[in-house]
């Protein structure tokens, strides 16, 4: 008998309703959806179907992943940052009874694949008898970290942080595999005691759940995904880099409206710092202006992407870089000309930096991204963090952006070359990772088996 095809696997998959997790969700489903036998319907909300384009605007992601949608039933994304907790209460709470209608009318699934931030979907799981795989689109540091909160002093897990920054503590004295992160890096979000109380409801549903998945993978961060594996009560697998890269390699690109690549292609190599400063979270209109003049000051080339046609206006005038409203970051981080990319330090962008062997300028605000920004300035070693550098009022100024800037980008420094070796090394570690017999293909095998049997 010749070899059987797989059977079908038919996984659901449900992002929390934000930029980020959405695009961790769907390179995942793409990387779920390569293998034989299996497809994905990724559920969103109507104004989040309109938002992608679905499915239209997204050949990448292959002919087995599709969409369906469930009312609006939550707040819109134009204006949710300005209540947070009102956004989290309403995805906690209102979108599980249209998901479970919409269940009703697909045929069931071998697997719901859920945000750890959609904790609801636990219990709807348990009811139909279907397993629920928790996707963590953030760190598995930070997930390490959110997972064992209570491992943590009072005081800390009480919200207290020496609000100067000169707090040394350690997080890795409590919880193990989170080298180098210290209780500061935990604010502003987990010392706001309304978003930690929804953050740790979460993660009281992923105890529950069937398995875990990391957009991470083992190479980056194996200390933490090592006790993870330790801890959990249920199998953990890391399939990342989860991002857009298999569309890189089949050459299938958004078309470069703003001329960029064509400048790019201009410029020498490793001689473009790439600034894009997050889809969410932006900085203060004085933080900008020090950023602009910081960019200026150091004279050199960089490519920043600013959705608002403003801003990019009061970029354009300095000579050495252009503003762009958009870019296809992958691409433009794997290019030649790209040396340095200025980034929050956001998951996605900072493994698409790895992926890209990029190394990094960071400037966290919140959520996740100190984390990151601690992963890459000390323990990876791959950038310069600016965090530290802020003044009284929280500004990082001009002067020092430039400093910065100059030591990310000489090419002629013994620091620059020390950070750009060893994204070289993470860039192999991740190419590596996502290739047929690599530790994430692994583990993607492994996964579908799991949800198969």
């Amino acid at each position: 008998m010749g070899s059987m095809a797989p059977p079908p696997c038919h996984i659901v998959a449900v992002p929390y309703p934000g930029r980020g997790h959405v695009n961790a969700m769907l390179n995942l489903c793409r990387l779920l959806a390569a293998r034989d036998g299996v497809s994905a319907t990724v559920v969103v909300t109507e104004e989040w179907l309109g938002l992608l384009g679905a499915p239209a605007a997204l050949p990448e992601l292959g002919p087995r992943v599709r969409f369906e949608a469930i009312p609006n039933v939550i707040p819109s994304e134009h204006g949710r940052a300005n209540d947070m907790l009102g956004f989290l209460e309403a995805v906690y709470t209102k979108m599980a009874a249209p998901f479970e209608r919409l269940l009703d009318r697909l045929a069931a699934p071998q697997a719901i694949v859920a945000d750890v931030f959609v904790p609801w979907t636990v219990a709807v799981g348990a009811r139909r008898g279907v397993p629920v795989c928790a996707m963590c689109p953030l760190s598995a540091t930070m997930f390490a970290v959110q997972y064992n909160f209570h491992r943590l002093p009072p005081a800390v897990a009480a919200g207290y942080a020496s609000p100067d920054g000169t707090d040394p503590c350690l997080i890795e004295d409590y919880i193990p595999g989170t080298k180098s992160i210290r209780f500061t890096d935990l604010a502003p979000t987990h010392t706001n005691a309304g978003l930690l109380d929804k953050v740790l409801e979460a993660y009281f549903s992923v105890k529950k759940a069937q398995c875990v998945i990391l957009t991470s993978f083992q190479e980056l961060e194996s200390d933490a995904i090592g006790a993870l594996r330790r801890e959990l009560p249920c199998p953990v697998y890391a399939a990342g880099p989860c991002i857009p890269f298999m569309a890189l390699q089949e050459g299938i690109s958004n078309p470069d409206g703003d001329g960029y690549m064509a400048w790019l292609d201009a410029q020498p190599a490793g001689s473009v710092l790439y600034v894009s400063l997050g889809s969410f979270l932006s900085v203060s209109a004085a933080q900008f202006d020090e950023i602009a003049a910081g960019l200026a000051e150091s004279k050199a080339r960089f490519l920043w992407v600013l959705r608002d046609a403003d801003a990019r206006s009061r970029v354009t005038g300095a000579a050495a870089g252009i503003a762009v409203p958009w870019t296809d970051q992958l691409r433009v981080l794997c290019h030649p000309s790209v040396g340095g990319f200025f980034t929050h330090s956001g998951m996605n962008s900072t493994l698409e930096a790895v992926y890209a062997g990029v190394p990094m300028l960071t400037l966290p605000i919140a959520f996740d991204q100190p984390t990151n920004s601690r992963l890459v300035a000390e323990v990876w070693k791959t950038g310069l963090g600016l965090k530290e550098m802020a003044r009284g009022d929280g500004v990082i100024g001009r002067e020092e952006i430039a400093a910065a800037v100059e030591r990310l980008m000489r090419p002629d420094s013994a620091e620059a070359a020390d950070m750009r070796m060893r994204a070289a090394l993470l860039k192999d570690a991740a190419r590596a990772a996502a290739e047929e017999g690599g530790s994430s293909w692994k583990d993607i095998t492994s996964f579908i088996n799991f949800v198969s049997r």
